[in-house]
């Protein structure tokens, strides 16, 4: 994420680029209309409007099925941040982006400031309790609860969700989130890099850095983002004239989106698999996030719920002096949702996250095992050693799903609970008598 300052100076360096939207195409008379998409290929909370849903090719499909004697061709800009897309829409270079709820916010701020206004028209995937966002140290780290991180190093992007996350986790365990600790302004690459030079004691990120880095051994975890109770998410910009000027295109791109959805619903682990050869990310890491009862959920309904985080997100920013006030109520615009998906959209604004569950990847299917309790994963895991891709389980607490032989894991009275982080495992121990915590591999010992 870029600061104000950057984000305004670096869209008003980029409006004398050549490039067209789809009203720029149209107004021109041309019989090809160019549909220009922003969207963030590594971040893939927002797969259903970029990753997945370019590599299925439904918007072209919906494009093309429409015979108004135009041809359309889309062009698919991949940035690693939203401050880039929301430079080039408030240039009016792209039509349609997708990013997380805190750039959303500054999308929006910088569309009223610029006289480009944006509306908020769909979600892609989101957290209820804002388990998208985690922070984490190197795994040889003796830092072991947030107080640990008072005059630290910490690296993160500012202006992003999982800034929020961090000024907040920051904020309940008494550390001023400005003075308390050394905060590095970093890509989420330059801050995993840090993390691992020493240069960083900690890192806060949002999706998918945080499974990667701890998948590939890396670091591990401090704080479950899902502590904090709030939901995070990622939504579907686009900018208000193009919007207005081409509905029906917006639609069709609302209607793919679903489609996209859907796919991703039904065929979790194809779609996983989509998504990891298009990014190079591993598809353990993607199922860790996308799966069947992944940490994000999928859904272009425009949830209340989501609506009143976005609101409570806005004094964040305003005291990192990111943006002033954000009319969030105009900024939402969920006509446009509501007319692709038809009489269904009462049906996705009501719809709930499926229970967490304890899942296992066999090696070589395209399919997962459910479990009703992590104690049968790692019973199943324990017989089949040599024959497991993934395995993951839910926080004992929060329901943040983890990779199994990353979690936490304390015994008690026979049970087997896993916890994301430390704190909260500690936090379990010290009110239930008994219990203590246990390495993975008693807890597969156990459980054999």
């Amino acid at each position: 994420m870029k600061s104000t300052a950057l984000a305004v100076a670096v869209a008003l360096l980029l409006a004398p680029l050549t490039g067209c939207g789809g009203n720029a195409a149209a107004g021109a008379g041309g019989s090809t209309v160019t549909i220009t998409v922003g969207y963030q290929s590594k971040t893939i909370n927002t797969v259903t409007a970029g990753t997945l849903l370019r590599s299925l090719g439904y918007f072209e499909k919906q494009l093309n099925s429409r015979h108004d004697g135009r041809t359309y061709k889309v062009d698919w800009q991949d940035y690693a941040t939203g401050a880039p897309i929301t430079a080039q829409m408030t240039a009016g270079k792209i039509d349609i982006g997708s990013m997380g709820d805190f750039p959303l916010l500054i999308n929006a701020a910088r569309g009223k400031q610029l006289g480009r206004p944006t509306r908020l028209v769909s979600i892609t995937g989101y957290n209820l309790r804002g388990g998208l966002n985690t922070i984490v140290t190197a795994p040889g780290s003796k830092l072991a609860s947030l107080k640990d991180l008072k005059g630290k190093k910490v690296s993160t992007s500012v202006g992003s969700a999982a800034d929020g996350t961090l000024v907040r986790a920051l904020q309940r365990a008494g550390i001023d989130p400005n003075g308390g600790i050394e905060k590095l302004n970093q890509q989420p690459a330059v801050g995993a890099s840090a993390l691992a030079a020493g240069s960083a004691d900690a890192l806060s990120q949002f999706v998918a850095w945080p499974g990667l880095l701890a998948y590939q051994g890396k670091a591990k975890a401090l704080y479950d983002g899902a502590q904090s109770n709030l939901p995070t998410f990622h939504g579907v910009t686009a900018r208000e004239e193009f919007a207005k000027n081409s509905p029906a295109v917006l639609e069709a791109f609302l209607k793919a989106q679903a489609e996209a959805t859907d796919y991703l619903n039904t065929r979790p682990v194809a779609a996983a698999e989509k998504v990891a050869k298009a990014t190079g990310l591993p598809a353990e890491v993607v199922y860790l996030y996308n799966g069947a009862h992944g940490i994000s959920t999928f859904d272009p309904a425009i949830k209340p719920q989501l609506v009143s985080a976005l609101k409570q997100d806005v004094s964040v920013l305003k005291a990192a002096k990111l943006t002033g006030d954000v009319d969030v109520d105009a900024f939402v615009d969920d006509r446009y949702v509501k007319k692709a998906l038809g009489t269904s959209y009462d049906k996705h604004l009501a719809a709930t996250p499926p229970a967490a569950a304890s899942e296992a990847w066999p090696k070589g299917t395209e399919e997962t095992k459910a479990f009703k309790s992590p104690a049968e994963l790692l019973t199943h895991v324990a017989a089949h050693r040599d024959g497991i891709r993934a395995a993951y389980v839910p926080d004992a607490t929060t329901g943040t799903l983890w990779f199994a032989d990353k979690a936490v894991w304390v015994a008690d009275s026979g049970k087997l609970l896993p916890f994301v982080a430390p704190a909260t495992a500690h936090a379990y121990v010290s009110t239930h008598g008994g219990a203590h915590v246990i390495t993975y591999a008693q807890a597969l010992g156990r459980a054999a």
